[in-house]
């Protein structure tokens, strides 16, 4: 069996890392995970020419159980899909494709990952948070904090006008959404937990502001810990990493895809860190 990732760019993905260490801890010899460079124009003819997949006429060997995206193709893949999850409906956007009976259903991972970092780092209900950013993973942040209860939350992006997909996410997750600009921070950090879903480190102009909030959920993963995650976690706050959701939005799709329900969530944690060491010593030479 085969499953890839698929974005652009695609060469810092720790999918393959996370997905290869959890099939040979399952002793899942004959699966492979693959990793290809995919932008939004490629997506169409790239994913029409997989195959055989799964559940298809004449499927054997070298057959395609799955896919995992990142961006910018969780919402380019909408169209192109046979099926789609309620989640991913809501998000607007499915990061998981699953082949099954010849069909692409797509799923959304990145929800589920958010919750159960917030869970494991103790914060699993916040009363009122504060996103950053307006893309793909704020969506997802909105979806998972409705589903831990909270059902409204501020967005500060830099321009409004821009944030028209993310609202609508917002109208259909029944979630009261306030837009502002990142200058109105300081009156909006005075909550239970602030997302940053800001790519590489852009939230560190923000530390000193951050570092009064009890809870900051960053995320990015490397390099790590950004200034942001640093000021919060100096000052005695609680800090999620990007990590945390890829490990278990990873480990939803490792289930969806293989179909068993008993994955080894630590020895893809332990690959994981692994990799990001590795690549952190790396950058110090």
């Amino acid at each position: 069996m085969r499953a890839a990732v698929m974005g652009s760019p695609i060469g810092h993905s720790l999918s393959p890392y996370l997905h290869r260490a959890a099939y040979q801890a399952m002793g899942l010899g004959g699966w492979s995970y693959e990793a290809f460079e995919c932008d939004e124009a490629r997506l169409p003819e790239l994913l029409a020419g997989l195959g055989p997949v799964r559940g298809q006429a004449g499927a054997g060997d070298d057959t395609w159980a799955g896919l995992s995206l990142t961006m910018p193709l969780k919402r380019a893949v909408l169209p192109l899909l046979d099926t789609v999850s309620e989640t991913a409906v809501e998000v607007g956007g499915a990061n998981t494709v699953i082949f099954q009976d010849g069909r692409r259903h797509g799923d959304n991972t990145d929800v589920y990952g958010i919750e159960r970092a917030l869970a494991e780092a103790g914060v699993p209900a916040p009363r009122s948070a504060t996103v950053l950013g307006g893309g793909a993973t704020a969506a997802s942040t909105l979806a998972a904090l409705r589903n831990l209860g909270l059902h409204s939350a501020t967005l500060l992006v830099r321009d409004p006008a821009r944030a028209g997909e993310t609202v609508a996410v917002a109208e259909r997750l029944g979630v009261a959404l306030a837009v502002e600009t990142f200058d109105k921070l300081d009156a909006r950090t005075q909550v239970d937990l602030v997302v940053s879903t800001l790519p590489g480190g852009a939230a560190d102009v923000f530390a000193d502001r951050l570092a009064r909030v009890p809870a900051l959920f960053d995320v990015v993963y490397s390099p790590w810990p950004t200034g942001a995650a640093a000021a919060v976690q100096a000052a005695g706050g609680t800090v999620i990493g990007g990590f945390e959701m890829l490990l278990h939005q990873a480990v939803r799709q490792v289930r969806l895809m293989t179909g068993v329900a008993d994955v080894p969530v630590e020895a893809m944690r332990a690959a994981g860190e692994s990799e990001i060491l590795r690549r952190t010593a790396a950058r110090a030479r």
